[in-house]
């Protein structure tokens, strides 16, 4: 009798994660082009991200800092890598980023009571195309801009590495927001 009742559970115990698994799968198939990045692919098979250029010194008061353009380029493509199932491609992607990097400078923000700046703020600005060939009308142009503050004793060289990791998160996670976040 107890081992019958020990079977019966089992079998009940057996049958309900059978539901549970079919449940998962259907939620997960009902998904369709999303993914857990909330990313709208469409049907987009590939993106690009053609290298950013920078003419940040055309901007009055942004300076030209070495190998940023490769290095947002390589970030941009880590970003939608990371977060989309799309592939790579270095042409006729279904999506296409180009742009340009237009301003990165160093600004005072603070002062202290003698006049003294306390504190700097490095902002960077980007300019995006954004071309779906698989659906015209999510194409855009649009500026991008983040900045980082840090303390006016400390030298720009000093801060950039990190300045850079949270300037380059926050525009290529608008970026790709704006672009595959159908919000």
């Amino acid at each position: 009798m107890i081992l019958r009742q020990i079977h019966l559970n089992s079998m009940t115990l057996f049958n309900k994660g059978k539901v549970a698994l079919l449940g998962l799968f259907l939620f997960l198939s009902g998904c369709g082009a999303y993914n857990f990045s909330g990313a709208d692919v469409g049907e987009a098979q590939s993106f690009q991200v053609n290298f950013f250029q920078n003419y940040a010194d055309q901007t009055p008061g942004s300076t030209i800092v070495p190998g940023l353009d490769r290095d947002f380029t390589l970030a941009l493509q880590d970003m939608i890598n990371n977060l989309t199932s799309l592939s790579l491609t270095g042409s006729n992607g279904d999506l296409v980023y180009e742009g340009e990097i237009v301003e990165y400078k160093v600004i005072p923000m603070t002062a202290t009571a003698d006049q003294r700046t306390s504190q700097n703020r490095l902002t960077m600005s980007v300019n995006v195309r954004f071309f779906n060939t698989k659906k015209q009308e999510n194409d855009f142009e649009r500026r991008f801009s983040f900045f980082y503050d840090f303390d006016a004793a400390a030298s720009l060289t000093s801060i950039q590495a990190a300045a850079h990791e949270e300037i380059f998160e926050r525009l290529t996670q608008d970026i790709f927001n704006a672009s595959l976040g159908n919000w």
